[in-house]
């Protein structure tokens, strides 16, 4: 497993980061720990959670992800990179969510009782909140910076221009900057290619995108006119199921998924690793975050570390899904 410097920070992470958000929902404890288990013997050494997790979650189960993910690591926390995320709603409380001073320095404190450490190596807000100053949320995470309980911040699903903003008032306060950006990315949601890329290279950030698999569709095991029972796209993961299902279930994707999967099978690889590896192509990725429900489905993507895509195959595939780089797709 290749390690690769994290952004402009002096931390080095595997080039593959373990994902986290079905373990205590959709995967019980003892095959999350198996999970893990499986991901460091390949030689992850950076794991994503969130207090938000496991997804799909009622109120009164959130945190269990982060519970989990605290007992394996009881006795070697050490050996990894722990990155976890504040800022969804996490009770019917109005406050309770968002980048919030309040909520932000009680999430943290929660989530490092529910981790069993003392600090996490990355924490990032998990949505952009534009309800709040984002003065107060700068200021907030750096008292968590300043007082131990984090190395780094970062933040996830935010908007090119709203990030440039966050990065320019860390400069102009002198205060914690954004270090990482986490998005979502695949061959059937490219659009952030156009202004995110460009904005973390000059910024030197890490990229480390989630979802890029398409929530399973880029492994070729869906059909359209087949209701998803299990997964991403069905009604276990809760309304997570709704939003997964708008976002990629239409005939065009599962059009382009069948082409690619004939490209993959053309290579003799599975439609999994390819589609990570081509993620992992892309000179702006810093580590692609892995997930997975049962230990069987690592095998494809943990396989896509060793597969350098030749540059013929970067550009088949760049060209069969451009139209999902402009994000308007037919549907």
């Amino acid at each position: 497993m290749q390690l690769t410097k994290f952004g402009r920070t002096g931390l080095s992470v595997s080039r593959l980061c373990l994902g986290t958000a079905t373990f205590g929902k959709q995967t019980d404890e003892a095959e999350s720990h198996r999970i893990l288990d499986a991901a460091a013997d390949a030689g992850i050494n950076f794991l994503d959670t969130a207090d938000f997790y496991p997804m799909g979650a009622a109120h009164a189960q959130l945190g269990a992800t982060e519970e989990i993910t605290g007992r394996w690591l009881k006795g070697k926390r050490h050996r990894f990179i722990v990155g976890s995320k504040a800022g969804a709603p996490m009770s019917s409380l109005p406050w309770d969510q968002g980048g919030s001073r309040k909520h932000l320095l009680d999430a943290i404190d929660a989530s490092l009782r529910r981790l069993g450490t003392d600090y996490v190596d990355l924490y990032q807000l998990h949505w952009d909140d534009p309800a709040t100053p984002i003065d107060e949320t700068l200021e907030a995470f750096d008292t968590i910076v300043r007082s131990g309980r984090a190395r780094y911040i970062g933040i996830s699903n935010i908007l090119a221009y709203r990030l440039a903003r966050s990065l320019g008032r860390s400069d102009v306060l002198r205060i914690a900057r954004y270090v990482s950006v986490q998005p979502r990315y695949n061959l059937l949601s490219r659009e952030v290619e156009r202004e995110l890329f460009p904005l973390a290279h000059e910024e030197g950030l890490a990229v480390i995108p989630f979802n890029p698999l398409a929530g399973g569709l880029l492994t070729g095991k869906y059909s359209h006119d087949k209701s998803p029972v299990q997964g991403r796209f069905s009604q276990e993961v809760g309304k997570f199921g709704e939003i997964y299902q708008e976002r990629y279930w239409h005939r065009r994707q599962f059009e382009t998924v069948e082409q690619l999967a004939a490209i993959a099978s053309e290579h003799g690889k599975p439609l999994a690793t390819l589609a990570i590896a081509w993620a992992l192509a892309n000179t702006a990725v810093t580590s692609v975050i892995l997930g997975a429900s049962r230990l069987d489905q690592l095998a494809d993507t943990l396989a896509a570390a060793d597969l350098a895509l030749d540059g013929e195959l970067k550009t088949q595939l760049d060209a069969l899904t451009a139209e999902y780089r402009r994000g308007d797709s037919a549907r």
